[in-house]
């Protein structure tokens, strides 16, 4: 039987922090919103943004703009302010050997996570990569994998790799298990309350989860696209 695996990419593939805090702190410097502790914007990456920027004090009329003002300098820059973490590129090329099937399941702009994986050379070890859409009809966890699960047709086992509860909850909405990482951007404990199936501090302890019987569960049926 075949088994998957669905990655996040921002914080669990990548440390894309920076990029992404200097384009929501200029963003939210453009509405008056002055952030002076940068690591109180770390909860910008992963989540959709339409979410960050409300819960920095962005009115609903104007996230949209928020979101554009962020966009504006993360597409030709910001997305690059961004490394892979130590140890990804080895743990995918090991897996991708052993015959796991590979997937990306991210918040951000599918346009967006296929450059970044391209310029990281990492696209490779992906059978596809599923992000959000540009307008709003794409845009949490939960919808951008119901739109791979709809994609990709039969799985046999699959789990969800992340850093963050917005992992674990999205997928647990499709009876996915989540290995949360702990070297992201996530909070540890509100992965564990969420529901994280197990917790890797490395690279190594999550390819030794990966490996353990029972840590995969039959893929969900087919979604509707």
């Amino acid at each position: 039987m075949s088994r998957a695996i669905f990655f996040d990419l921002d914080g669990t593939l990548t440390d894309s922090g920076p990029g992404i805090i200097n384009c929501a702190q200029l963003a939210l410097a453009h509405f008056g919103i002055q952030v002076p502790d940068r690591d109180q914007l770390r909860v910008f990456v992963g989540p959709p943004l339409r979410q960050s920027f409300a819960r920095f004090g962005v009115p609903p009329a104007s996230l949209d703009e928020a979101i554009a003002r962020f966009r504006a300098r993360y597409v030709p820059i910001g997305k690059f302010e961004n490394t892979p973490y130590p140890g990804i590129a080895g743990l995918l090329d090991r897996l991708q050997g052993a015959g796991y099937r590979l997937f990306v399941a991210t918040s951000k702009p599918q346009v967006t996570a296929q450059e970044v994986l391209e310029h990281f050379q990492l696209a490779r070890y992906f059978e596809r990569v599923c992000g959000a859409s540009l307008d709003a009809g794409r845009e949490t966890k939960e919808d951008v994998i119901s739109y791979l699960l709809a994609q990709i047709g039969d799985l046999g086992q699959v789990v969800m790799v992340g850093d963050t509860a917005f992992d674990v909850l999205g997928a647990k909405v499709h009876g996915i298990p989540t290995i949360g990482v702990t070297w992201g951007y996530g909070q540890v404990e509100a992965m564990r309350e969420a529901g994280a199936a197990a917790l890797a501090d490395t690279p190594e302890q999550l390819e030794a989860l990966l490996h353990t019987p029972g840590v995969f569960s039959p893929a969900p049926p087919q979604a509707l696209p």
